[in-house]
């Protein structure tokens, strides 16, 4: 429930509670945008700055520019956002997308500001310095952590914290492409989850002031400028459906060649601020030959959109920016790789598109036509976000039969990728944390509950002298019968159940010579007070144990209770009723 009292007298007004979650959602929605302003404006300070123009419109520039130059800056622009990471960053790496989507699935939607802050410094500055990174990632971060603020000093509801995630989510995807329904269902997609109406009605909100308030700001202007194009005939979805397989493989090469570069780049003993020093000499290089691999890489497709290149230069463009841009991901730029999946999916598709028209002129619909196909096919299944990917280019199209044909090649590269790589970007770099999403809202819960909440303090703690035959009288009474054995200090020995106790259980020979400390079993599982249900849960089932106890720390192994089966199960159960709840829009 909405019942803070810095929401009262909203509250007195307006009873609703999905009500005021939409006024919500425009206040979170408008802070998203400014949020997305405002790093755009810093990314053209930044490059200014550097380079003496904007990335996206400086490719005359940086060919006046001398070679010193063009290596100097993505070098040491990257030793010191390395330094910066390092003794500044939370964690000490970048933040993105892929945090978003573990915060509203285990966090409860909560991203605290200075991470929020630090990580959209971190990548406005990567992209200034010219690294091969997108800025979509970044204000997608940066748009989720100011409604995250909002969530917490309101106090909401986990459900309503991470519906107000959503919200500024669709804002900032909407303010960067111009295209507000591809960034509600990006939202939803990928990071809610679900499209129950309690969540959507604020997501489509937020996402449509997200629009509103940056075509104010910047002009009502596509992402791209996609020249005319029509489709010839539907006899060439064959040759769409070709291109998606082409794509499919392009988008694992592509994320295979980020892994890579990430698994390089932590092998190489030097400090981290080193290593994006030396990513940015590299890029530095790559762009003496090919300066378009330079920041978010705008201009270089709208020339592939506009046919001003030829196949050689769109094939060695691809081979480029796939290399940029995992050398610059894996050594620890910040940014995302929204628009570089983007710009290597139109150079494929340029590409492709040439190749068709050569074969069959009479029905190629044009290399234009081609180019946003590859575009979407290559960042839907890299991005995780297929009816996301989609509904952008429809937007900024607004082409139905085009649409289609997108829809063709991003369905089969999207169920190859799958097949084959098994992971989004995003979801690669949560598999790589070792954490996993899928269980979602019970996942979250499991993670973030303590043994300490939910333990039993109704144990049987036995002294080590404790006769056999007085053993036996506690096991009658023992919850869940067994025993668990303790030294002078109340530190735990061992465990005793009625199988330890063997043919002793009902020899009476040895009452006066076997005591608890001789039939414990000792060094028995246990779980710290401090340790989650997740962890709790993992343990049971790796040693068979239904009940283990619970010690105040490992060093001390003090005995302060013990966990059930039963008890932890109780707990993920109900996780899973409210999970199905919020999906239905029940809470």
């Amino acid at each position: 429930m909405i019942g803070t009292p810095i929401l009262e007298p909203l509250t007195r007004f307006i009873r609703n509670q999905q009500l005021i979650l939409i006024v919500l959602a425009i206040v979170t929605g408008t802070a998203a945008a400014f949020g997305a302003v405002v790093f755009r404006e810093l990314v053209v300070l930044i490059q200014t700055g550097t380079f003496g123009a904007s990335l996206e419109k400086m490719s005359d520039v940086i060919h006046d520019l001398p070679v010193w130059h063009i290596l100097l800056v993505p070098t040491i622009g990257g030793l010191l956002i390395g330094l910066f990471v390092h003794f500044f960053m939370p964690g000490r790496r970048p933040r993105g997308v892929a945090d978003v989507m573990e915060a509203a699935a285990l966090r409860s939607g909560s991203i605290t500001v200075k991470e929020g802050l630090s990580a959209a410094a971190v990548s406005a500055a990567s992209i200034g310095v010219g690294a091969s990174v997108g800025r979509e990632g970044p204000v997608v971060h940066l748009g989720a952590t100011l409604s995250s603020l909002v969530a917490t000093r309101l106090r909401l509801s986990r459900s309503q914290a991470v519906t107000l995630l959503g919200c500024g989510v669709a804002s900032a995807v909407s303010a960067s492409f111009n295209a507000p329904i591809a960034g509600v269902f990006f939202a939803l997609e990928v990071v809610i989850g679900h499209y129950a109406l309690s969540a959507f009605a604020p997501i489509v909100i937020a996402g449509v002031i997200g629009t509103i308030i940056t075509r104010l700001y910047f002009g009502n202007f596509p992402a791209f400028i996609i020249p005319d194009h029509s489709l010839v005939s539907f006899w060439e979805f064959p040759a769409f459906a070709m291109l998606g397989v082409v794509c499919a493989l392009t988008a694992i090469i592509f994320l295979r060649s980020i892994s890579f570069a990430s698994n390089v780049a932590g092998s190489v003993p030097i400090p981290n601020y080193l290593k994006t020093a030396g990513a940015g000499l590299c890029v530095g290089i790559i762009a003496l030959a090919f300066p378009e691999v330079l920041g978010v890489g705008y201009e270089a497709t709208d020339k592939a959109l506009n046919g001003q290149y030829d196949l050689a230069i769109l094939i060695a463009l691809i081979a480029a920016k796939t290399a940029a841009t995992a050398i610059c991901i894996g050594a620890g730029f910040g940014g995302g790789v929204f628009t570089p999946s983007m710009f290597i999916g139109a150079m494929v598709g340029g590409a492709f598109g040439l190749i068709a028209t050569e074969i069959l002129p009479e029905l190629s619909s044009g290399h234009s036509a081609y180019t946003l196909v590859g575009l979407g096919a290559v960042a839907a299944p890299v991005l995780g976000a297929p009816i996301s990917t989609i509904l952008i280019v429809f937007e900024l199209t607004a082409d139905y039969a085009l649409t289609i044909a997108v829809m063709v090649a991003v369905v089969i590269s999207t169920v190859i990728t799958q097949q084959i790589k098994g992971h989004s970007f995003f979801t690669w770099q949560l598999d790589r944390r070792g954490i996993n999403i899928q269980g979602g809202r019970e996942s979250g819960l499991m993670a973030t509950t303590r043994v300490a909440d939910v333990m039993s303090l109704r144990y049987t703690p036995i002294p080590l002298g404790l006769n056999i035959n007085g053993v036996r009288e506690k096991l009658l009474t023992a919850p869940h019968g067994e025993l668990f054995v303790v030294d002078d200090e109340g530190s735990l020995f061992g465990t005793i159940t009625l199988a330890d106790l063997s043919d002793g259980a009902f020899d009476h020979s040895i009452d006066d010579v076997v005591n608890a400390r001789d039939v414990a079993r000792l060094h028995p599982p246990v779980l710290s007070s401090d340790d989650s249900l997740e962890r709790a849960l993992e343990m049971m089932e790796s040693t068979g144990e239904e009940h283990v106890g619970v010690v105040e720390d490992r060093e001390s192994m003090k005995l302060v209770g013990f966990v059930h089966e039963i008890d932890v199960m109780v707990v993920y159960n109900r996780a899973l009723l409210e999970a199905r709840r919020e999906e239905r829009g029940e809470v």
